[in-house]
C-alpha cells in the first residue's frame, strides 16, 4: 500500500536518493530544474541554471549531482556547486537522466536527447576522476542499478523495453565483456525506467505508462508489483531508518489535463511502507 510522501507535483520525478547519514529523502524535477527534498516534514527545494536528474552522497554535507552539462560537487547547506567533470557540455540537444552509484564508490550515469531523440544519449561511469563511456547510442537511459553482490550491473534503454545484465571486474567495478538481455517486456507492452535492486538481489523496475513498480527475481521471473497513484512511476528508491521503505518519483509530462484533474496525485512523490529490505546507496568517492 503506497501513501504519497511528497505533494509537490514534479513535472519529470526522478533520482530518489535515501542519504544514509542524514535519513533523508533527495530527488529531482527535472524539468523543473529542481532538487527536492524535506526537512523535518516541511517542503524544500533548491533551484537550477539547467536540467539535473541524479545524485550521489559524498558526505553528510555533500551530494554528487548529475546536471545536463556536467558532474557537480553540491553543498547542502551553502547551495554552492563545484564542478568535477563536464559531460557532454558541448551538445546542448542532451541532457542527464539515471544515474547511481555503484559499490566500488564510482557513478554510473545516462544521458539522452532533450526530446528523446533516437540514439542521442549515452551511458557513462564516473570512478576515481575519470568519466569513461560505457554504452552509445542510447534513447532513454534507464535502470541504472547493481546486484548486492558486486556481480552486476543492470541497465536499459527505455525505448527497447529491454533490461540488460553486464558482469562487473570484482575489484574495479569496470564492465566486463557484453551485456546481455535480462528482461524482454515487449511483449507486455512496459516501459522500464528507472530501478533499485533490494538486499536479496531481486530488481525494482519502474514501468512508465503502468502506475507500478515490478519486482522480478535475479533469475528474471516476476514477483509482484506495487501500485501508486499516478500514472507514469518514474523511478524506485528504497529508504527509512531501516530501508525498508520504498519511495517512487512519479511524472506529469505528457498527461492531458483532463488526466491530472482527475487524478491530481500525477507527479507526485510516494512511499510504500514495508515492501522489501533496502541496500544503503553507496558513497561517492571523489
Amino acid at each position: 500500500m503506497s501513501v504519497i510522501y511528497d505533494d509537490r507535483p514534479c513535472e519529470l520525478g526522478e533520482g530518489p536518493l535515501w542519504h544514509p547519514e542524514r535519513k533523508q529523502l533527495f530527488w529531482f524535477d527535472i524539468v523543473n530544474k529542481r532538487l527536492m527534498t524535506r526537512v523535518d516534514d516541511e517542503p524544500q527545494s533548491w533551484d537550477f541554471a539547467e536540467h539535473v536528474s541524479a545524485a550521489g552522497w559524498v558526505d553528510r554535507d555533500t551530494l554528487f549531482v548529475a546536471s545536463e552539462t556536467g558532474l557537480w560537487r553540491f553543498g547542502l547547506e551553502n547551495g554552492q556547486k563545484e564542478l568535477i567533470s563536464p559531460m557532454e557540455a558541448d551538445n546542448p540537444a542532451t541532457r542527464s537522466n539515471d544515474g547511481r552509484a555503484d559499490p566500488w564508490g564510482g557513478f554510473w550515469i545516462g544521458t539522452m536527447g532533450k526530446q528523446a531523440e533516437t540514439g542521442a544519449g549515452a551511458i557513462y561511469r564516473f570512478y576515481r576522476g575519470e568519466l569513461r563511456q560505457l554504452v552509445s547510442d542510447i534513447t532513454i537511459s534507464n535502470a541504472i542499478s547493481f546486484a548486492p553482490d558486486q556481480s552486476c550491473a543492470y541497465f536499459c534503454d527505455t525505448v527497447t523495453r529491454q533490461v540488460r545484465r553486464w558482469g562487473l571486474n570484482p575489484e574495479t567495478g569496470w564492465p566486463e565483456g557484453n551485456s546481455a538481455v535480462f528482461l524482454d517486456l515487449r511483449s507486455e507492452g512496459l516501459n522500464p525506467d528507472g530501478a533499485v535492486v533490494d538486499a536479496d538481489g531481486n530488481i525494482w523496475i519502474a514501468q512508465w505508462g503502468a502506475s507500478r513498480v515490478a519486482v522480478y527475481s535475479p533469475s528474471g521471473q516476476f514477483l509482484k508489483a506495487v501500485q501508486f497513484d499516478a500514472r507514469h512511476a518514474s523511478c524506485p528508491g528504497f529508504g527509512g531508518d531501516d530501508l525498508t521503505t520504498l519511495y517512487c518519483t512519479t511524472a506529469r509530462e505528457g498527461l492531458d489535463a483532463h488526466t491530472i484533474e482527475t487524478q491530481p496525485s500525477n507527479g507526485m512523490t510516494f512511499a510504500a511502507p514495508n515492501v522489501a529490505q533496502g541496500q544503503a546507496e553507496h558513497r561517492v568517492i571523489l
